[in-house]
């Protein structure tokens, strides 16, 4: 097995999960090779930012605390954001229409795997249920993705 392509897509599919499998035929790996590369570098990459969401929202807001400080006392007034934008609105309407499977399983895929698994964690961290249906997603994802991109695309 060539492993410069395997941990290509691996690292790939921690980012990025939907396009990942598509390289797997251009570099000359199996079915079987890019299917598993891009299932543990999705679900590696899930659980980082999963289990660690808690620590990537306070910097986040602590980020944003900090330069509303610095912008008051420079005397900048503080442009006022949209709270609804497009991807917060299909969000909610996923979560809305879907549930926790939905955006358990298809967050990190139509996201990326960071900002997917950070959502999932803000709306449904406190249930024991939402990892494994993140896994769970991932295998069904990724048996999609290499299947159209060795059968379809290849």
């Amino acid at each position: 097995m060539n492993w410069a392509a395997f941990s290509s897509i691996f690292v790939f599919s921690t980012f990025k999960f939907m396009f990942a499998p598509f390289a797997g035929p251009h570099l000359g790996l199996p079915y079987y090779g890019t299917y598993l590369a891009a299932f543990l570098g999705g679900c590696i990459g899930s659980a980082v930012f999963y289990f660690a969401s808690d620590f990537f929202m306070d910097w986040s807001h602590k980020r944003k605390v900090k330069k509303e400080e610095q912008l008051l006392d420079q005397g900048i007034k503080i442009p006022h954001k949209k709270k609804f934008t497009k991807t917060n609105r299909f969000i909610i309407r996923l979560k809305m229409k879907m549930g926790k499977y939905g955006i358990c399983f298809f967050a990190p895929f139509l996201f990326s795997v960071p900002l997917g698994s950070i959502v999932v964690a803000k709306f449904y961290g406190k249930l024991k249920e939402t990892y494994p249906l993140i896994v769970l997603g991932m295998a069904i994802n990724a048996t999609i993705t290499t299947f159209l991109a060795y059968v379809v695309f290849g």
